[in-house]
C-alpha cells in the first residue's frame, strides 16, 4: 500500500475522517519504504516527506509493524499504545498525537485491511434479545460517603447471592448489561451495579464544593462504596467483582473487609499497577477531547471481540464527567499497592478468584498471575483472546470462563449449579 492508497482509503473512510477532522499536519510511517502523508483540514494527501509543525512520526522495527497489522495481532502488541512498550517510537508532538491519536489508529487499522481484509469480529452484532424491556431495573439510591450525601444510581437483577458488580475507571455500571441478561446468573445471583459518585447516573454531592476540588480517587473513598451499597440494600455475604480499578478493589476488599464478602472476582487485578500519573494529563486536558480515552481504551480490548461491542466499550469512555477517568487512574497506578499485604489475604474467610485478559496491556496477565501467587488459596485464569474490558467487549466467552467461577462459589455454599 503505497502514500496515495492510503490517503484514499482514509478520505474515503467515515472512522477516518470523523477522528481527523480539524487535523492539519502530517504523518510519516517508516513502513515499507516509507509513508507520508500531509493533512489538511481533516482531508489526507500523499507526500513525498513530512512537513508542517504538527508532523507525528511513527517508527518501529519491521518485526513490531509486522505484529501490529498481522490479521489478528498477538497480545501485548495489538494496538499503538501497547506497540509503544515493544519499540514502537512516536516522534513530534505529543499534545497533536493524544488529539488525533483515533485517526492516526486507523490509519494503521486501514493497511491492516488492506492486508488482510476486514475480520470477522467486523460490523455491527444483532440484538441478542426481541424483549421490549431488558432484565435491570434502576434506581437512585441515597448513601452517605466521606460525610458527604450521594445520590448513587443502582440496577439489579435477578435472585440468590448477592453479585455486586464494580465498573471500570472512568465509566459505569452499564458496562455490565450483557451479564443482566444471563438466565443462569440472574437464576442464581442477585446482580447489583452502582455507578460511582461522579460517574454515569450518580450525581454530585450537593452539600459541598465539589466542583472546585482536584478529584482524586482513593482507596479508602472506592473501598467505601460496595460497602454502602451492601449495608443500604442490607445484602447478606456478597459476592463483590469489579474489573479494573475494580479487579483491584477486589484485592483491597479481600484484606481489609473479609468479613464483608463471601467471595470476590478481580477482573484485571494486580498488586501494583506501574506508570507515571504525572505523564498521564491528557486524559483531562483543555486541548485534547474525551474521543483520546475512548479510542486509547479501544486498544485495551482484543482485536478478535465483536467491532460493535469494542465500539460500545469505547463509547463509554466518551461521556464521563471530564476529570473522572484521570482522578479513578490516581487510584490505579498510585493509590493502590498491595505488594506488601497480599500474603495477609485470608482465603479461608473470603474466597478470592482472579480472570487476566490475554489482550490487556494494562493490568496484564503477568501481573494476575503476580497477585495469585503471593495470595496462598486464590484461583487465576488466564482468559484467551480477551482484554482489559472482558464483559463489555465479548460477554458471551467472558461468561464461558466466569461461570465455572461463579459456580465454585455456589458449590461452596452447598447449592447445585
Amino acid at each position: 500500500m503505497d502514500a496515495k492508497q492510503l490517503a484514499d482509503a482514509a478520505n474515503a473512510d467515515g472512522v477516518f475522517r470523523l477522528a481527523a477532522r480539524a487535523w492539519t499536519g502530517s504523518l510519516a510511517l517508516n513502513l515499507d519504504d516509507g509513508l507520508h502523508l500531509v493533512i489538511t483540514d481533516g482531508v489526507a494527501a500523499p507526500s513525498s516527506s513530512p512537513v508542517g509543525e504538527a508532523a507525528i512520526g511513527l517508527v518501529a522495527p519491521p518485526e513490531v509493524w509486522e505484529k501490529l497489522l498481522a490479521a489478528v495481532p498477538p497480545a501485548q502488541c495489538n494496538d499503538l499504545m501497547s506497540a509503544r512498550g515493544h519499540g514502537l517510537k512516536v516522534g513530534g508532538d505529543e499534545e497533536t498525537f493524544a488529539q488525533y491519536f483515533g485517526a492516526v489508529a486507523r490509519l494503521v487499522e486501514l493497511i491492516r485491511i488492506d492486508r488482510h481484509g476486514q475480520s470477522a469480529s467486523s460490523g455491527p452484532h444483532p440484538l441478542s434479545t426481541t424483549a421490549s424491556f431488558d432484565s435491570p431495573v434502576g434506581r437512585y439510591l441515597n448513601v452517605e460517603l466521606g460525610g458527604d450525601q450521594h445520590r448513587l444510581y443502582v440496577e439489579t437483577a435477578g435472585s440468590g447471592i448477592p453479585l455486586l458488580l464494580q465498573h471500570t475507571a472512568g465509566a459505569h455500571g452499564s458496562q455490565w448489561r450483557h451479564l443482566f441478561e444471563d438466565r443462569w446468573l440472574t437464576e442464581h445471583f442477585q446482580l447489583v451495579a452502582y455507578d460511582l459518585p461522579f460517574h454515569g447516573k450518580s450525581l454530585p454531592p450537593s452539600g459541598r464544593e465539589w466542583w472546585a476540588d482536584d478529584y482524586k480517587l482513593t482507596t479508602e473513598a472506592l473501598m467505601a462504596v460496595p460497602l454502602a451499597v451492601s449495608d443500604a440494600l442490607d445484602l447478606v455475604d456478597p459476592v463483590f467483582m469489579g474489573c479494573s480499578i475494580g479487579g483491584l478493589l477486589a484485592l483491597d476488599l479481600a484484606r481489609y473487609h473479609p468479613d464483608r464478602f463471601r467471595a470476590v472476582v478481580g477482573v484485571e487485578p494486580a498488586l501494583k499497577v506501574h506508570g507515571k500519573y504525572e505523564d498521564m494529563h491528557h486524559l483531562w486536558h483543555p486541548r485534547v477531547g474525551s474521543g483520546y480515552k475512548a479510542s486509547l481504551m479501544e486498544g485495551l480490548t482484543a482485536p478478535g471481540s465483536p467491532e460493535a461491542f469494542r465500539k460500545e466499550t469505547a463509547f463509554v469512555y466518551a461521556q464521563g464527567w471530564p476529570p473522572a477517568f484521570l482522578g479513578d487512574v490516581f487510584f490505579y497506578v498510585v493509590d493502590h499497592d498491595l505488594r506488601e499485604e497480599a500474603a495477609n489475604v485470608d482465603t479461608d474467610q473470603v474466597a478470592v478468584h482472579l480472570l487476566s485478559g490475554e489482550y490487556d496491556w494494562s493490568a496484564t496477565p503477568e501481573a494476575g498471575r503476580e497477585a495469585h501467587e503471593a495470595i496462598p488459596g486464590s484461583t487465576w485464569t488466564l482468559m484467551e483472546g480477551l482484554g482489559h474490558f472482558p464483559m463489555s467487549e465479548n460477554p458471551d466467552q467472558f461468561l464461558s470462563y466466569l461461570k465455572p467461577v461463579l459456580e465454585s462459589v455456589l458449590a461452596d455454599e452447598g447449592v447445585s449449579a
